[in-house]
């Protein structure tokens, strides 16, 4: 029996599958699901204090992308299609004590109920962080989230200056693990975890959804009629690129993998990479809570068939069999694998 059993910095889980904050799990029923479904910590929607936030819910959008490019009705999906979306916040009116309500379950079943707060400005963000550690077991600050780039109700903050003023006017005010989520397109990735790592963050989650756009050659309409975000399992390799690079550089800071799992094998992948623990948002979305005790179940017998008796085992294992390109042998030739007769 392999030991799915992890930790994010103070914090224990009994596994290291998460359902990350999303549509999923802005209600109190979704997020109970999850729980019920295994998972070893829930994310709840993320909230700020901007009223333009929760409003912003009100043009909030979701279009499903099969693989050669064209609209699936949601009713159709097959569950590995690429999302494209453009959402809000939830309202932060009985909120609290939603998340107390359900982190009494949480308790009740080994697992977490963890807030989250995308970020507008950082004293609002204190505040709340600080009324939300009453009632969560950690608070998760996401600071990366694409819509800033696009919306004026939040901030996506890609410069290791302000990710350090952001970072640390929270953890000033919070007695409870933080983690901070961090946005996808940045300068470097590595320099804004070092920041929030320096800035007192117990553990940074890695990465945020890309920005997207995507128009129909038909009718020459953007699908959605605006740009969106990106999440899908197209996202995986990229992400997995920036938790094992960040691995690399600091290999005592703890990483929350997020944006392209969709499976027990992936979420070994982000472990492989780097990463104690991993969230899934899209997948949730488009298969439903029991993805998540689908991958409870797969990680196991995936960690043991690559020899992996605990989960801690296969932190970074990838990582360290990784060469640079500079240690790798060459060849006589290079290869031409295009040329390759696919009858072969």
């Amino acid at each position: 029996m392999t030991d799915l059993s992890t930790t994010i910095g103070p914090l224990r889980l009994k596994n290291p599958v998460m359902a990350a904050s999303s549509e999923a799990t802005m209600t109190e029923r979704g997020i109970l699901a999850c729980l019920d479904a295994g998972a070893g910590a829930v994310v709840a929607k993320s909230v700020n204090e901007s009223p333009a936030a929760a409003r912003q819910l009100l043009i909030a959008d979701y279009a499903l992308l099969d693989r050669a490019g064209d609209q699936v009705d949601w009713r159709r999906r097959g569950g590995d299609e690429t999302l494209l979306c453009r959402s809000g916040l939830a309202s932060l009116d009985g909120w609290l004590a939603m998340l107390e309500r359900t982190g009494r379950r949480a308790r009740d079943l080994g697992a977490h109920i963890i807030g989250s707060i995308t970020v507008a400005e950082p004293e609002p963000a204190a505040r709340i962080a600080r009324e939300m550690a009453q009632v969560v077991s950690a608070v998760e600050l996401n600071i990366g989230a694409p819509h800033g780039r696009e919306a004026t109700a939040v901030r996506q903050v890609t410069g290791a200056e302000m990710v350090r003023h952001y970072t640390s006017t929270v953890r000033a005010a919070l007695d409870a693990p933080l983690i901070v989520k961090l946005p996808a397109q940045a300068d470097s990735p590595l320099a804004l975890a070092a920041a929030a790592r320096g800035a007192g963050a117990d553990a940074v989650a890695m990465i945020g959804r890309f920005n997207g756009f995507w128009p129909d050659p038909v009718t020459s309409e953007p699908v959605l009629g605006s740009w969106g975000a990106v999440g899908g399992p197209g996202m995986l390799p990229v992400s997995l690129y920036w938790v094992s690079k960040t691995f690399a550089a600091d290999r005592e800071l703890p990483l929350v993998g997020t944006n392209g799992a969709r499976s027990g094998a992936d979420v070994a992948r982000f472990l492989l990479s780097g990463a104690r623990a991993v969230e899934l948002a899209s997948a949730v979305l488009l298969r439903g809570p029991e993805v998540l005790s689908g991958c409870v179940r797969d990680l196991g017998a995936v960690l043991a068939a690559g020899g992996y008796a605990r989960v801690t085992d296969a932190i970074g294992a990838a990582v360290d069999r990784a060469r640079s390109y500079a240690d790798i042998p060459a060849r006589a030739e290079p290869p031409r694998p295009w040329e390759t007769d696919p009858a072969e």
